[in-house]
């Protein structure tokens, strides 16, 4: 039986084994493993990349996130909008500094959130927005900003899922304030372990992340501030360094892989990804939509193609959130129920891609399902 895994990360690797290989050697031969030289370049690449001043690296994604709330001074009795469609890192950045998340409803067609309805989710209270660009596509940034501007309010990218998409010819990670990124393995920049970012034009504000990072302190065993440690490592730094060298060519392989899908999937009784206009993705994920999603899982698993729900469960919805469980978030939780990705990888042959949508049209439609 053919089999499709849904990410192949040996396979990916060893496309790049060399440059990996010499990234080890190097951080081995050099003796420092913590804040040294590798981390210095990868701060300066991935800024340069990015289109902004700072890189800060940081111990992961959630962390990055953490940090910036903490260096915005954003804590007890202060609110922060967040999307009820995410990851649950997003949410739970906000009540780790002790503020509320406050969740606005996702853009049906795009998934991210809908800037039409953060308005009404503004209170006396609130002090930031983190908006979250999910699958590797951006959120629609322009109104966001403009609101928040408006209202005072700080903008704090979640970018773990878009190194490389762009929104209006700008790139994710300066879209903002601030912004958040992780390099967890499976993420199109990712490390060979864990790792994540802080990214921003703001010098006070990459000062503030570069000492909350590493004990509150500036001074070696002096601590001016309660801070964490939170430092992505020099081999982390060397690894990420070698595939961000790639990473376009990466994101090139993605898209190609995504326009193949939409073609053959274009007759499926589903609804396919869509992409407006602002946007230009890296495609993280090719998620699609149907009423029959688990039953579609199972079909395709069963003939040997990997797939992933991102997410089944939506933060409101989790066990850790059950104050926020009558909240009414209808979006969130249709999502929840019909969203499906698909195998996702630059290393995937364009006959697993062929073989992917055979499978997917193969699978018997029941009437009445359709979208």
């Amino acid at each position: 039986m053919n089999q499709v895994p849904f990410l192949d990360l040996n396979r990916l690797h060893q496309s790049i084994r060399a440059p990996l290989d010499a990234a080890y050697c190097r951080v081995m031969d050099s003796g420092w493993f913590i804040m040294g030289t590798e981390l210095e370049a990868f701060e300066s690449e991935f800024a340069q990349y990015c289109e902004v001043k700072h890189c800060i690296g940081v111990g992961n994604g959630l962390e990055a996130l953490h940090l910036l709330l903490r260096a915005y001074e954003i804590g007890p009795g202060d609110e922060v909008i967040v999307p009820s469609n995410t990851f649950i890192a997003t949410w739970l950045a906000v009540t780790e500094c002790g503020a509320a998340p406050v969740p606005v409803e996702p853009n049906i067609d795009t998934h991210n959130i809908n800037p039409d309805l953060i308005a009404n989710a503004i209170t006396s209270r609130t002090r930031a927005i983190i908006p979250v660009h999910l699958y590797g596509q951006t959120a629609d940034m322009d109104p966001i900003n403009l609101l928040a501007a408006k209202n005072g309010l700080i903008v704090i990218e979640d970018a773990a899922q878009a190194q490389g998409a762009r929104y209006k010819g700008r790139r994710a990670g300066s879209l903002g304030h601030a912004a958040a990124t992780s390099f967890y393995p499976g993420k199109n920049l990712g490390a060979l372990g864990d790792g994540g970012a802080v990214l921003t034009n703001d010098d006070a504000i990459a000062e503030k992340i570069k000492q909350l990072r590493n004990y509150g302190s500036k001074v070696k065993y002096q601590h001016d501030v309660a801070g964490y440690n939170s430092r992505l490592d020099e081999m982390q730094a060397a690894f990420l360094r070698a595939k961000l060298v790639v990473l376009d060519e990466w994101n090139a392989r993605r898209r190609e892989i995504a326009a193949q899908y939409s073609k053959f999937l274009a007759g499926a009784d589903i609804v396919l990804p869509y992409v407006p206009e602002y946007a230009e993705p890296i495609w993280h994920l090719y998620v699609i939509r149907s009423k029959q999603r688990d039953a579609l899982k199972v079909h395709l698993e069963q003939q040997g193609v990997s797939t992933v729900i991102h997410y089944p469960i939506p933060p409101h919805c989790q066990v850790c959130y059950q104050n926020f469980k009558e909240l009414n978030l209808p979006i969130a939780e249709m999502l929840a129920w019909e969203v499906l990705s698909l195998p996702m990888s630059p290393a995937m042959s364009t006959e697993e891609v062929e073989f992917v949508a055979r499978t997917f049209m193969s699978f018997p439609v029941k009437k009445g399902h359709s979208q």
